[in-house]
């Protein structure tokens, strides 16, 4: 049990560095002798440096056999294992890690969230890891009113929403169309030009580096596949 303790310890903060966590902004802290609960053998957390300081994200404990003797005590019922390499009765030890899914959820945006100045405008964005946005990707018309821009946006859309999450907007111009992804944490745009109807080629920005290149139609979704499993590798 005590093997195993400590080989989730790193394990469980690799888990939230996969997904985008500032590193330096997470450590593991030992409980100390008079922090232990009483069923713990020893206890760590996984930490995170929040701007209001150092809080809990889960907890790894080894709770030895408390519970399963405690259980066998109640009940009357034995759950000891025989291990047949040692030839000994035994009781199985618990290893337990506690999280929560609003506690990770708030992590995420929190170190997520960005503000920089952009040409004497404060730009936002959340550089959420790619996995954890809601939209992967989102495919905008330079100009709404001409139907053959608006029919290509559509099919293009379609096509991604075969392998991941796709959204079609054209409430805005182009610039305020960028930053409402940007704040909402959409990896990768899609913008669909007059000069697209002429050559078949779109332009893909990237959220975070707002760099962007010309890309034909037809390598558009698998362009945006690449990104994501190249980000999922790490």
């Amino acid at each position: 049990a005590a093997a195993a303790f400590e080989e989730w310890l790193p394990k469980r903060r690799a888990w939230y560095e996969r997904y985008g966590v500032t590193p330096s902004r997470l450590r593991l802290r030992e409980h100390a002798p008079d922090e232990l609960a009483h069923y713990a053998k020893k206890a760590v957390d996984v930490e995170y440096r929040f701007p209001f300081g150092w809080k809990e994200l889960e907890g790894v404990h080894n709770r030895g056999d408390f519970d399963l003797s405690r259980h066998s005590e109640a009940s009357g019922e034995s759950l000891e294992y025989f291990d047949q390499a040692t030839n000994e009765h035994v009781v199985p030890w618990v290893v337990e890690t506690a999280a929560g899914a609003d506690r990770a959820a708030f992590t995420f945006l929190i170190d997520a969230y960005r503000e920089e100045e952009v040409r004497g405008e404060t730009r936002v964005s959340l550089a959420l890891h790619p996995d954890l946005a809601p939209y992967k990707v989102a495919v905008l018309p330079l100009l709404k009113k001409r139907p053959e821009i608006v029919a290509l946006c559509h099919a293009i859309k379609t096509d991604l929403q075969r392998h991941t999450m796709a959204v079609y907007d054209d409430t805005a111009a182009i610039g305020k169309l960028y930053r409402r992804q940007d704040e909402i944490g959409t990896p990768w745009c899609v913008t669909v030009d007059v000069d697209s109807l002429e050559d078949g080629a779109v332009t893909v920005r990237d959220r975070d580096s707002m760099t962007q290149e010309r890309v034909p139609v037809e390598g558009v979704t698998r362009l945006i596949l690449d990104r994501l499993d190249a980000a999922r590798a790490g």
